[in-house]
């Protein structure tokens, strides 16, 4: 190439640090040069022609808003920058930008060697692109590109594998600068997202440029592309069939992956506030971390709501969990009732607890009892609660939860079958949605006793919840309800008989002694079965008749299944198994 044509010239040296090897390319307003350091290294040079220079491309203090941007940043899947300056030649004047080089290809060069890209691979380098993007909007004073395309990543494949960088800032703005301070003259329009070709950018506009080129790498084109060579001459007319086109579905021919779909489609929706509300968003979906489903007509999310918990008698109708009872009385009660005194031990509320062991044994009649006892706002959450098969639908109905919970402190949120709300992530058998379900709780859960809310969750399968929901800051006790002692049988008994017909000298002793290893609902299940039988028989409940239903009904834990509660009660407790058997006294009274 004649040298005349660019502005500098091979061997030239620039502020004696830098030595001119190999002219690159040349643009409106800015040429790019091979350079050598002293040491030899290669770098990249942009030379800036202030005299060609856009009022938007300078900063409040007329340096180039680009190379003020490059100093800025940092990140593995960022151009590095490396020096800047100013420079005088033939009387105009210059500003420069050096940049360490990238050996290796644009995704333009390797799309048109090889048309599209397998899926693993545009995986990859779109997750590089939205890690670069990522800290750009996570900056204190965030930075939106505006100029994501297959020209501007390059694949640096000087190690052993290849690393998307973004490579040119042209474009680039502050989130804080106007609109006004911004050229789109010049933009890919298959790149740029509807609201860019009003000059408007954001976070959301940034995440339609890797949707597009999401979409080129796997389809060899970008989306919803028009033929442009009629329209070069009127850039507006190029713009309305651009967006006329968006109105159609997006087309797929060599996706077939349904999520991958789901995943592009949602990043170029042509209104900004259905598309990822962030590139984290994005990242999360392209990892598995968040399940996106077909879009549809948006849904309204119900509001969870106050469960009315009427006056009882607390905890006097429990009868044993005398443990669990002066717990909750020292950590939590107390706690509020003498939140002074508690402050000066740096002590508040815990966040929740987990209630753990066979079915039946009064879980939930306990979260409830607690409720009535210390007064507290009572949520009470079920599987079916949250489930939902519309996009994030159950993320957002979990933070509705917490929010109302909040505005509404002190406040319990009871969680039943904690093992199908929070399931362990690491079974191959939790879908994407739930997993981002039990991220959401994890987050939601992080220290909320400091916002007034308790939490009790319930499960028969301690070994199945996710172990995150356990650790401290979250569920922060863990307590065992075994089945009911002798005691607490003999007053589950009584409770339930007390207003019956029975007839006079009914042995509660004995009866206790017949349903050793019988659950609380079991109790409950033989008296209501022994009232049918005397009710059909017209006469008094019995003695006999209780004795003939025990025979007749089985425990709903066997042996087998109460010593492996056992096994999983030491093992959370860090101890071995406890061989005589021991247990808290638990149940219910009649007072």
């Amino acid at each position: 190439m004649n040298q005349k044509e660019h502005i500098l010239a091979k061997g030239q040296t620039i502020k004696e640090n830098y030595k001119v090897t190999f002219f690159l390319k040349k643009g409106s307003y800015a040429e790019t040069y091979r350079i050598k350091d002293q040491e030899g290294k290669t770098k990249l040079l942009k030379l800036f022609a202030y005299s060609k220079l856009h009022r938007t491309q300078f900063d409040g203090n007329g340096d180039v808003l680009e190379i003020q941007v490059l100093k800025n940043i940092k990140h593995p899947n960022l151009v590095k920058y490396s020096d800047s300056g100013e420079l005088l030649l033939d009387g105009q004047k210059y500003a420069y930008v050096i940049l360490d080089f990238i050996s290796g290809e644009t995704l333009a060069d390797k799309l048109k060697r090889e048309q599209t890209i397998n899926p693993y691979e545009a995986k990859n380098i779109i997750s590089g692109v939205l890690n670069g993007l990522n800290y750009l909007h996570s900056l204190q004073n965030p930075i939106i590109h505006n100029d994501i395309t297959n020209l501007n990543v390059m694949l640096d494949l000087s190690g052993k594998i290849a690393i998307p960088k973004i490579i040119d800032f042209g474009y680039a703005r502050f989130l804080s600068q106007s609109n006004k301070d911004f050229l789109k003259d010049g933009l890919n329009p298959f790149y740029q997202a509807n609201e860019a070709f009003n000059k408007v950018f954001s976070v959301q506009s940034d995440v339609f440029s890797v949707g597009a080129l999401y979409y080129h790498l796997l389809e060899g084109l970008p989306p919803w592309f028009v033929e442009i060579s009629k329209y070069k001459a009127d850039s507006i007319k190029l713009e309305d069939a651009v967006i006329e086109e968006r109105k159609k579905p997006l087309k797929f021919s060599s996706v077939t992956d349904q999520q991958t779909q789901n995943i592009i489609n949602k990043a170029l929706q042509p209104n900004a506030e259905s598309r990822f509300n962030s590139v984290k968003d994005l990242i999360k979906s392209i990892n598995g971390e968040m399940e996106v489903q077909e879009l549809s007509s948006p849904q309204e999310v119900s509001k969870p709501k106050l469960k009315e918990i009427k006056k009882g008698k607390g905890f006097s109708a429990i009868a044993g969990m005398q443990e669990l009872k002066d717990t909750i009385q020292l950590d939590v009660i107390d706690a509020l009732n003498e939140k002074e005194r508690y402050a000066e031990y740096g002590l508040t509320i815990p966040n929740g607890m987990l209630l753990y062991g066979p079915p039946g044994c009064g879980k939930t009649f306990f979260a409830e009892r607690m409720a009535e006892e210390i007064g507290f706002n009572f949520y009470q959450l079920k599987p079916s609660d949250i489930q939902s098969k519309y996009v994030n639908e159950s993320q957002e109905k979990i933070k509705n939860l917490f929010d109302e919970a909040r505005e509404n402190a002190p406040s319990i949120i009871f969680i039943d079958e904690l093992d199908a709300v929070v399931p362990n992530r690491d079974n191959s058998n939790v879908n994407h949605m739930n997993t981002s379900a039990v991220n959401e709780f994890l987050a939601q859960m992080n220290n909320c006793g400091d916002d007034g809310i308790f939490i009790i969750g319930a499960t028969n399968l301690p070994s199945s919840i996710d172990p995150a929901i356990m650790r401290a800051g979250r569920l922060d006790k863990k307590i065992y309800v075994p089945v009911p002692d002798i005691e607490a049988r003999q007053s589950i008994f009584t409770m339930y008989l007390q207003k019956r017909p029975v007839e006079l000298g009914i042995d509660y002793l004995q009866l206790a002694k017949a349903t050793e290893n019988y659950a609380s609902v079991d109790i409950k299940n033989i008296c209501d079965e022994a009232s049918r039988q005397a009710l059909r028989l017209k006469e008094r409940i019995s003695m006999k008749l209780l004795l003939d239903t025990i025979s007749l009904t089985r425990p709903s834990s066997t042996i087998s299944e109460l010593k492996k509660y056992r096994a999983i009660k030491a093992k959370m407790e860090g101890a071995e198994e406890n061989e005589n058997n021991d247990r808290p006294r638990i149940g219910f009274k009649n007072n």
